[in-house]
């Protein structure tokens, strides 16, 4: 075999590798005129490279954004250096459907793509090449364990019977809250909830009517609650209400809506009809307390008193 006939096959087989290929390979002219289509991009668009050729890559594919495109490009070619954008960054630069059945959850096919500077023999870059990676089977790999370790994290914060806040969390925030009180003595308050007489509900319906009855009063908290407020089981049938920036005042009218509620309220399970009560201490952060924990210990010792007092009430630290 001659040399050039040896050159031509070496040529062929390239051209043969390059068109088959499992990465997608375009090349553009300076102009951002397609050159080069190769069977990947071709499998995935439709469109054969006699099809694409000479044509503009921005007719052709409109979601492409063209300004963000010609700035990641126009770098390539004056710094004759290459450039890179991943999924993260942008989903896909060619919008192609997603079709493998293993990664079916998505919608489009996510893409790494590389922008390659292709030198003329003058030295100039006269043509850009694109290889195009299809990383859908990664990119969904890792939304999905970021969604499981975000729902997982969501888990760890909450009551599983109330969706509340549970005790950890909740004592985390109060923490934070009394740190932020002595930098700034804006007025805060916590509020202590516990339902009457709850051991009587348990013994008289069953574990699962008392169950419904928490389930109530979280409801009833949830409706309550401002956004900026942080609520959660505080243990049992106890609850606690982290009320910032809220003087005692506006907190015993706030615990006194909630009171008054509540005791309106009917909860049915089944056919049992349950009604029941609250009682609530408030407490308010000041100078004389000295931990997150004394202001847990200043609300409870208020509940205590409501509870002694003949329950259904509330009582404020300090005294009003």
């Amino acid at each position: 075999m001659s040399l050039e006939a040896s050159q031509l096959n070496e040529l062929h087989w390239l051209m043969e590798m390059l068109h088959n290929i499992d990465v997608g390979l375009v090349v553009l002219d300076r102009e951002y005129n397609i050159q080069i289509w190769n069977g990947f991009m071709e499998n995935h668009s439709g469109l054969l490279p006699r099809e694409v050729k000479d044509k503009n890559l921005f007719s052709l594919f409109e979601e492409i954004p063209q300004d963000w495109f010609v700035r990641k490009a126009e770098s390539v070619f004056l710094l004759k250096n290459k450039a890179f954008t991943i999924w993260e960054q942008r989903p896909y630069v060619f919008k192609f459907q997603n079709y493998r059945p293993i990664t079916g959850t998505a919608d489009y096919m996510y893409q790494n793509t590389t922008f390659i500077p292709l030198m003329a023999a003058n030295g100039k870059v006269s043509h850009l090449c694109l290889i195009v990676y299809d990383v859908t089977d990664s990119a969904v790999h890792k939304k999905d364990l970021e969604a499981a370790n975000q729902e997982l994290a969501i888990l760890s914060q909450t009551d599983g019977l109330t969706k509340l806040f549970n005790r950890t969390h909740w004592e985390r925030c109060l923490e934070a809250e009394f740190k932020r009180w002595t930098r700034s003595h804006n007025p805060s308050c916590l509020v202590m909830i516990d339902i009457d007489h709850f051991k009587n509900i348990n013994d008289s319906y069953g574990h699962m009517v008392g169950d419904q009855v928490i389930r109530h009063l979280a409801d009833v908290v949830r409706q309550q609650v401002r956004e900026t407020d942080v609520s959660g089981r505080y243990g049992g049938e106890e609850f606690s209400i982290l009320l910032s920036d809220t003087t005692l005042e506006n907190a015993h009218i706030f615990a006194e809506r909630m009171r008054k509620t509540v005791e309106a309220s009917v909860v049915k399970y089944n056919d049992i009809d349950v009604k029941y009560t609250i009682s609530i201490g408030i407490a308010q952060v000041t100078p004389g307390i000295s931990t997150y924990e004394a202001w847990i210990e200043c609300s409870d010792a208020a509940l205590y008193q409501s509870k002694e007092g003949g329950r259904n009430r509330i009582t404020l630290f300090p005294k009003q």
